[in-house]
């Protein structure tokens, strides 16, 4: 009997990069999530079917068993803590960075070494404490959830901690980026026990992945 998986995507960049993955793999999805309004899309494969979530909730989907695969960014891992998950691989797509930026003009430098406590803008509240933390600077974190260059211009933080891919956005709004904190790419995940339960499934899946990622 054929065995039932389950893979959490986001939709997007990610959903996008993955695709060419998921072929290499012989999975297709049989319904573009960017038109459909399914949340749960078939595949070429019967025993196979895609859910599409909130890039944040990928890996509380697969840590619960809800999805058995997933695929996630280091930012979000690093965010969820990663408990129950196996991460077996970089997947080397949707890469870029996570910085801090400041407004033009501001001596972020001076700021730290004089020892000022930083009001830190994020949605990233995490990485951000554990980052300044590691570096013995007192920081106040702001949490929000969108528009993160605004924060510095309008002064509700001293800098943001946020992903960077071109730096066009940070460029238009007369911010720069002052410090990288880790370079963010993203990662199959699989639930521990699905692996362990349905490894003769998952496995071609990982092994395709693995192929496809060395090219």
């Amino acid at each position: 009997m054929m065995t039932d998986i389950t893979i959490a995507l986001s939709k997007g960049r990610i959903f996008d990069d993955t695709a060419p993955l998921l072929k290499s793999a012989g999975i297709v999805a049989q319904d573009d999530p960017e038109t459909s309004r399914k949340l749960i899309l078939a595949t070429n494969r019967s025993n196979i079917q895609l859910v599409i979530v909130r890039a944040s909730d990928v890996p509380t989907y697969v840590q619960y068993g809800a999805a058995d695969i997933g695929i996630a960014g280091k930012d979000v891992l690093q965010e969820h803590g990663g408990a129950e998950l196996y991460q077996p691989l970089d997947l080397n797509i949707a890469r870029c960075k996570m910085m801090v930026a400041v407004r033009e003009g501001f001596d972020y430098e001076a700021a730290v070494h004089q020892g000022a406590r930083l009001r830190i803008a994020t949605k990233y509240l995490q990485t951000a404490r554990d980052h300044f933390a590691a570096k013995g600077v007192h920081v106040d974190l702001i949490k929000l959830y969108g528009s993160m260059e605004l924060a510095p211009l309008v002064g509700l933080a001293d800098a943001i901690v946020d992903l960077v891919s071109t730096g066009s956005t940070l460029k238009a709004n007369h911010l720069v980026a002052v410090e990288e904190i880790m370079p963010i790419s993203s990662r199959l995940i699989i639930n521990q026990a699905a692996l362990k339960l349905k490894r003769e499934t998952i496995q071609p899946i990982l092994d395709a992945f693995a192929a496809a990622v060395k090219k």
